[in-house]
């Protein structure tokens, strides 16, 4: 197992491309090491998959919970690890590089930042503050002793707010308060992504695994993207054939599912790596 240094220096250099990675977001230790051993080259967090496994929804699992399940899931493989770390649990800066620095001390190579503000009649922060919030947890993964790599996030997509201009505004605003990677979430159409891409000077992150998004790994290598992450898409994908089973259980009094599952000693051999 290489050291966390070495570790963030091969997350950091993954960025360079050529062509995106792909960085799946397991949501325990065992889709960890199955993801592991399926030969990815980094893995990052999922709040949304992490907290469906907890029977709560997201966004509803504070600092401490966060932090442990991403010292597991660094502690279950050989490969860097980033976390979705949502807000960083504030919003003064104080407390996100607190956030930073007791991220960086689960053994992490990297987290996001995102812009959200967990409230609906006011979503994203204002820019200034949305900024200096970046900067704030910018600063604070920069002076680590390794390279951490700060992915920070424009929300609006996701949140109800499809505007392109500003969510690049903000893109551009946190690449200058220091981010290394920027990311918007809910982007599916080609043209946009790609007037995402060419308005930066940093890699560039898209989610994939929404509703719509029909875009293959060669095309968005094609558009200059760097990195290509699943959010709480396997997660889901995994609920979604576990609800497809016991609804047919339930339902119909049938056993078909099994012809899908996946086998015991496929599973165990990987989890034994």
């Amino acid at each position: 197992m290489g050291t966390q240094s070495e570790k963030a220096a091969t997350f950091r250099a993954l960025h360079n491309g050529p062509g995106a990675f792909v960085l799946p977001n397991p949501w325990d230790v065992g889709t960890a090491k199955m993801l592991a051993h399926l030969g990815f080259k980094a893995l990052a967090t999922t709040s949304a998959g992490h907290a469906f496994s907890l029977g709560r929804a997201d966004n509803t699992l504070g600092r401490d919970v966060t932090l442990a399940h991403a010292r597991e899931i660094v502690e279950a493989t050989d490969v860097p690890v980033s976390a979705d770390l949502g807000n960083c649990f504030g919003d003064d800066a104080a407390t996100l590089a607190e956030t930073i620095r007791l991220a960086a001390s689960t053994g992490l190579a990297g987290a996001s930042i995102e812009d959200a503000t967990g409230r609906a009649d006011d979503p994203v922060y204002e820019l200034e503050l949305a900024v200096d919030r970046v900067r704030a947890a910018a600063d604070a993964a920069h002076a680590l002793p390794f390279p951490f790599t700060l992915t920070a996030r424009a929300e609006n997509f996701l949140v109800g707010r499809p505007d392109l201009f500003d969510t690049i505004q903000r893109l551009q605003a946190y690449q200058d308060a220091g981010a290394d990677v920027l990311y918007a979430p809910g982007l599916t159409a080609r043209d946009e992504i790609a007037s995402v891409v060419r308005a930066l000077d940093r890699p560039v992150n898209v989610l994939v695994g929404l509703k719509g998004f029909a875009l293959t790994l060669a095309d968005l290598s094609a558009l200059g993207v760097r990195r290509v992450s699943t959010g709480s898409a396997l997660s889901r994908a995994a609920l979604g054939a576990f609800l497809r089973a016991a609804r047919e259980l339930g339902e119909y009094g049938t056993f078909g599912f099994n012809h899908e599952a996946a086998q015991s000693s496929e599973i165990a051999g990987m989890l034994r790596q």
